[in-house]
């Protein structure tokens, strides 16, 4: 069964702790945190701090996606501080092999996110070392965006290359999933779905019972 992994970049912050529980108790199977740094996206969020919070409060894996520039600089900091996931983005930095070797060294399952515009060839090179491969279905930087419909037909291009490469390696999804395209992405082989609004806007318990419903027949 497809994962889910509430962003809790929508989520409530003066209530981070509770909501986090919440999500455990609802069944989620990861804590997506969104590092941005105003440079690699037009937008500044958590950081270290937070993720180590979050580790002493949540009971599910923390799954960190640095969109930051320069990833290499904070691999260390980030794994101490918890880390389960460190994804990182190739358009950040011209070393996408040795920020892999540094995750690896520290304990942590590596991922590599590519951006809506950028190819997906980027992937094959380092695929075989990778435990997550992120697909990037808006534009990052802002959560609440509409999910770019031709992600659907990159899904689709992924999931061969996955399957011949690393069979084992994760297919995640952020950006614009709700109970409609869900169903969607699952049917072309998403292993993680990332959720933000469609997990915090209203009763998180209710939200994620009904986004997995909405693919338990998919695939």
């Amino acid at each position: 069964m497809p994962q889910i992994a509430p962003s809790i970049l929508a989520a409530d912050f003066t209530r981070l702790g509770e909501q986090v529980l919440a999500c455990a108790e609802a069944g989620a199977d990861l804590i997506h945190v969104d590092v941005m740094d105003g440079r690699f996206v037009p937008n500044i969020s958590m950081g270290l701090v937070v993720v180590e919070a979050l580790r002493r409060v949540s009971p599910l894996p923390l799954d960190v996606h640095l969109m930051i520039v320069e990833p290499e600089r904070y691999i260390a900091d980030f794994a101490r501080a918890g880390a389960h996931y460190l994804t990182f983005h190739p358009e950040a930095t011209p070393h996408v092999h040795r920020v892999l070797q540094q995750i690896k060294e520290h304990g942590v399952k590596a991922g590599m996110a590519v951006n809506p515009g950028t190819p997906l060839e980027y992937f094959e090179p380092v695929l075989s070392d990778l435990d997550l491969a992120l697909l990037m279905t808006v534009n990052p930087g802002f959560g609440g965006q509409k999910f770019i419909e031709r992600s659907l037909e990159r899904l689709k291009l992924l999931k061969p290359m996955r399957d011949r490469l690393n069979p084992a390696c994760l297919l995640e999804v952020d950006g614009g999933i709700n109970r409609q395209i869900a169903p969607q992405v699952v049917a072309l082989g998403a292993d993680i779905l990332v959720a933000g609004s469609a997990v915090f806007e209203g009763s998180i318990q209710e939200n994620i019972a009904m986004l997995r419903e909405s693919y338990a027949f998919a695939g």
